[in-house]
């Protein structure tokens, strides 16, 4: 596996677990840990050593999580420079001396190749951030190394398993080892939740950041696309790709989605992102909920403790004033997959080809087609659970210019965007609209592959492009349910900061205690 061959440079377990013993890190929140080293409790380095140990005990061995796909092996030598910057005082912000994990389809300059969980990608060692990274590193950020994630983001397989890779195995859901962490950025929402880094960076097209959030019982925020750029991102679609932050709390969200974003020229859909960047700044300029119009978007056919949670959260919020609005789900969204699906398909073939193109000399899989080809070579590794029918029928499409491709991008658009959320948040003067994410994590399938118990209505603001946050809401059977808070475009500090004032109401989750099963979820307790 890829994560051994860069453990190196890892302290001894004795001298990690002395660090352990002197500032335990399990839930902390990037702010609290920027306070701990500003007090003088603790360092750059010992957190990066508090984190290895973690993972080296619960990632690899123990529960074996594999949510860590590989660790940087600068990441100590990082750290021990940003305590050197601080003792001469100079710190650069809150994220200074904070390990993150990246997941492992955004480039780092790090000596780590950037492989999208697959061995076609072995040999892609950039040597370059993507701007994301950089603007992370410039803050301070240890980059403790990559995150585990569905091979290719989940697509190229129409039963594939969530949190599964060739190079990194299967994720593990932290609060049962048998259930799913949800995709594809699965290894950063379940290192978050186990507390094996600070925070994760994630991407998503269509709830890859927001169902492993949910499902891991942590914070994720899929942003407006455009506002955090994609170069250096291997691609599913320019149309619904977006980067975001995994993280324990909408304050830390907000902190690394502010440090995150910003106009690229590379990436012609930022182009606005400075503009709206101030946007995020603080999200005490809210300070209640009384007389936010807040949607509550009618569910139907979820989990009977799904929606007993939802029912206690909007009460909640009822009650601390918000007025709540009943929302009818949108006419036309159960007619948007097929529409989607064309547009993603696509677009992968397009923009992968235009970024395997820019990979170095070394990266021989430089096209769709060489990774298909690829995967048909090495099929005992690649592909042992499922196959590739959507990387096939993404090759065998007609390129940007096709009507069928162009009728499909307008109409989806129309029908998530103008004709969907604007109608509804414009109708009804709402600031945001809340609906549950997902239902509880479901068992681990390799034979038939995932099997949602309940989808949220994810796939309006993904295909609209609008920001999505989910908070934790509650746990259903010990398994964590997240609550989805959207808004229109370019609404992502409105959306943090009425984020934040809903998880305050709903409070945190206890940490996950790595139990091996839980009871089906029909069972009775």
């Amino acid at each position: 596996m890829l994560f051994f061959s860069a453990f190196s440079g890892v302290p001894t377990p004795s001298a990690a677990a002395a660090t352990v013993a002197a500032f335990d890190v399990v839930g902390k929140s990037v702010k609290e840990l920027a306070d701990a080293q500003s007090r003088g409790r603790v360092t750059s380095l010992q957190l990066v050593d508090a984190y290895l140990e973690r993972i080296g005990r619960l990632d690899r061995t123990g529960p074996a999580l594999h949510s860590v796909l590989a660790i940087n092996p600068k990441a100590r030598a990082q750290a021990r420079a940003l305590d050197r910057e601080r003792s001469a005082g100079r710190v650069r912000g809150p994220l200074h001396g904070i390990p993150i994990l990246i997941k492992d389809n955004i480039e780092t300059a790090d000596p780590l190749p950037t492989t999208a969980g697959s061995l076609a990608l072995a040999n892609n060692y950039a040597g370059r951030d993507a701007p994301l990274v950089a603007r992370l590193r410039a803050a301070g950020a240890v980059i403790l190394g990559k995150a585990n994630l569905s091979e290719w983001a989940n697509i190229r397989s129409s039963v594939s398993i969530s949190g599964w890779s060739a190079v990194g195995g299967q994720t593990r859901n932290p609060y049962a080892l048998d259930r799913s962490a949800c995709g594809s950025s699965s290894g950063s929402a379940a290192a978050v939740a186990a507390s094996l880094a600070a925070a994760a960076v994630g991407t998503e097209t269509d709830g890859s950041i927001t169902c492993p959030a949910s499902l891991n019982g942590v914070v994720g925020i899929k942003p407006t696309v455009g506002l955090v750029s994609r170069t250096n991102v291997v691609p599913i679609s320019h149309s619904q790709d977006t980067p975001g932050p995994i993280t324990h709390t909408v304050a830390d969200a907000a902190l690394l989605l502010g440090i995150m974003a910003g106009t690229d020229p590379l990436d012609q859909a930022t182009r606005d992102a400075d503009a709206h960047k101030a946007d995020l700044a603080d999200l005490a300029v809210r300070k209640d909920l009384i007389g936010v119009r807040v949607g509550v978007l009618k569910i139907s056919g979820a989990p009977t403790d799904v929606k007993a949670l939802y029912d206690s959260a909007v009460k909640r919020l009822a009650s601390a004033g918000a007025t709540l609005v009943d929302i009818e789900p949108p006419a036309g969204a159960d007619n948007l997959g097929d529409m989607e699906l064309t547009v993603m398909l696509t677009e992968l073939k397009a923009d992968l080809d235009a970024y395997l193109a820019t990979t170095p000399a070394a990266q021989t899989t430089r096209t769709l087609a060489d990774v298909i080809a690829f995967d048909r070579q090495h099929a005992a590794a690649e592909m042992p659970f499922f196959g590739q029918d959507l990387f096939e029928r993404a090759q065998a499409t007609g390129g940007l210019l096709d009507p069928q491709y162009l009728k499909a991008l307008a109409a989806s658009r129309l029908e998530a965007g103008r004709d969907g959320l604007d109608k509804i948040f414009s109708a009804q003067q709402l600031q945001v609209l809340i609906v549950p994410t997902m239902g509880p994590a479901f068992l681990i399938d390799p034979i038939n592959g995932d099997a949602f118990n309940w989808s949220g209505p994810g796939n309006l603001p993904a295909i609209a492009g609008y920001p999505h946050l989910t908070v934790p809401m509650g746990l259903v059977k010990g398994l964590p349910v997240g609550l989805s808070v959207m808004g229109p475009a370019w609404s992502d500090g409105a959306v943090l900061a009425l984020g934040g004032l809903i998880e305050r109401l709903l409070g945190r989750l206890p940490p996950p205690t790595y139990a091996h099963t839980l009871l089906p979820l029909d069972s009775p307790r």
